[in-house]
């Protein structure tokens, strides 16, 4: 940093990563389809042949969290030792579980319970062992792994940035742990590598929230699914996050991610105890301990005597580097909402409170799910299987006020998604001022507006494998940076001045007296 000044070092992150996603960008508007053959391509070819790399790698990030949770660096603090919390638990945690995975969970909450319930791997579907292993595996997909991931990619960024004062980048743990003297190539290319992951997984991921909210108006309001409904919704998404992102982190996001939760847990209530509430409530005990207890065995199992290898790579691996593909965007947002609280709080907080609350989320909604495919009158599961981003429209259809649900479903996925686009925008704005916590506006206009061209490129194909490709392809050489960003926090986190032995006091008072 001493041989480069902080202004050139932030232009040349930022006119690289903004040539290579406008032209990327450009390519998915004026030809979709090769864009989307490309993306399929890289990640088909990552997920067959490095799926035993990714399955380690994210496992190898959950016990990471385990150790740092309990570990003998539990009590150091993120930031100096005086520092404490910026912000309350409630809002601490609504806002790191809207930008994590919110829009998501609306998405996946009713489909995929169903999707595994119908074809588990290498068992027989449609029966009791079959939906116990449908619960099994969604909650492996949106549970500790996921926040893992999360939470440690946080805590290499808060740990260096809180306290040893870098600037909040993915390159700087790397840089203060191995010693660069100023910011070259290595620096710069895991700073744009950065940013690329940000902006495709924030690409996809918007496009899966577009298309729920197409079909969502389709089912409610008998409204039209088509590219210019997509575009339009597009339009007002973008118009809405890009005015909330020039608002700052203390209003828009905050009040966002807030206004969430609150209705979140208002939909979710309502399933509970308007639905099947003893079945839900059933599966949601039996699921915690089905989980924990399997999941020594599913974090390591890749199916290598069954020909399964397309179904591995199809749902956990897509997940997981799904997860990987976020870790940048998520991981400097929660650091940046996380300085002065203890690497135990921030871990619990971040890694174990979201999982039980999907574990409660799966268990309402495919729990619902599940119950009208066993014991209700059926017929789910196969309008599931037509659109799966109806699924969650479709169940409601079993429930009193369903356009009630709808509707508030629609409007709380609408604001998950500008929830995700402002945070997204705001973190890759960070990325390429050198750090700076609270970027320009013009920043987040130029690449707010990046970010939604990519995201209509993504919507022309209409493709939800597609947008789940775009969303993994920037994960797989940002795994490698990962893996760099860890064995520096582990180098530098062992010679931190909070282990050392605090002197004994009283008997210095001794030898003073005597």
């Amino acid at each position: 940093m001493e041989n480069l000044p902080k202004r050139q070092t932030s232009h040349i992150v930022f006119f690289v990563s903004v040539i290579l996603c406008g032209a990327i960008g450009i390519w998915g508007v004026i030809s979709p389809q090769s864009m989307a053959n490309a993306a399929l391509g890289m990640t088909g070819f990552a997920l067959k042949s490095l799926d035993w790399f990714f399955l380690i790698l994210c496992t190898g990030f959950l016990i990471l969290s385990i150790y740092m949770a309990f570990g003998p660096y539990s009590h150091i603090r993120l930031g100096k030792d005086e520092d404490r919390p910026e912000f309350s638990i409630l809002s601490w945690l609504a806002m790191l579980f809207a930008a994590g995975m919110g829009a998501g969970l609306l998405f996946w909450g009713v489909a995929e319970p169903i999707f595994h319930y119908l074809s588990p791997p290498g068992m027989e579907g449609k029966t009791p062992e079959a939906a116990r292993m449908a619960m099994i595996i969604s909650n492996l997909h949106w549970g500790l792994h996921a926040w893992a991931i999360y939470g440690v990619c946080a805590l290499v960024i808060a740990y260096f940035s809180f306290r040893k004062a870098t600037p909040l980048l993915i390159s700087s743990p790397i840089q203060a742990a191995f010693g660069c003297k100023h910011r070259g190539l290595w620096c710069h290319t895991a700073d744009i590598i950065g940013v690329l992951a940000v902006v495709f997984g924030l690409a996809g991921s918007l496009t899966m929230g577009i298309l729920q909210v197409r079909a969502g108006l389709g089912e409610v309001f008998n409204v039209q699914a088509t590219n210019g409904v997509s575009i339009i919704i597009l339009a007002l998404l973008t118009t809405l996050f890009l005015i909330s992102a020039s608002t700052g982190l203390n209003k828009g996001i905050k009040i966002l991610s807030n206004i969430n939760l609150v209705i979140a847990v208002m939909i979710l209530l309502m399933i509970i105890f308007v639905g099947p509430t003893r079945f839900i409530l059933e599966i949601f005990i039996t699921s915690i301990g089905d989980y924990f207890s399997q999941l020594i065995n599913m974090s390591f199992k890749l199916y290598p005597y069954k020909d399964l290898s397309g179904w591995t790579s199809g749902w956990t691996l897509t997940y997981f580097i799904w997860w990987l593909a976020w870790g940048p965007f998520v991981g400097i947002f929660i650091a940046r909402i996380s300085r002065g609280r203890t690497i135990r709080e921030f871990t619990i907080g971040v890694v174990l409170l979201p999982t039980i609350f999907s574990i409660l989320w799966f268990a309402a909604f495919g729990g619902s799910a599940l119950y009208i495919e066993m014991f209700g009158g059926g017929g789910l599961a196969d309008l599931v299987q037509e659109d799966v981003s109806k699924a969650l429209f479709a169940l409601f259809t079993w429930f009193p006020f369903s356009k009630v649900l709808s509707i508030l479903a629609l409007l709380l996925i609408f604001i998950f998604l500008v929830t995700s686009a402002d945070s997204g925008t705001f973190v890759v704005s960070m990325m390429t001022s050198n750090g700076d916590l609270n970027p320009s506006n013009k920043l987040k206009l130029i690449w707010g507006i990046i970010i939604s061209i990519i995201t209509a490129g993504t919507l022309f194909t209409g493709s939800v494998t597609v947008a789940k490709a775009m969303a993994i392809a920037g994960a797989i050489p940002f795994s490698l940076i990962l893996i760099l960003q860890l064995i520096a926090l582990l180098r530098t986190i062992r010679h931190d001045k909070s282990l050392q032995p605090i002197p004994d006091i009283s008997s210095v008072k001794v030898l003073a007296t005597d």
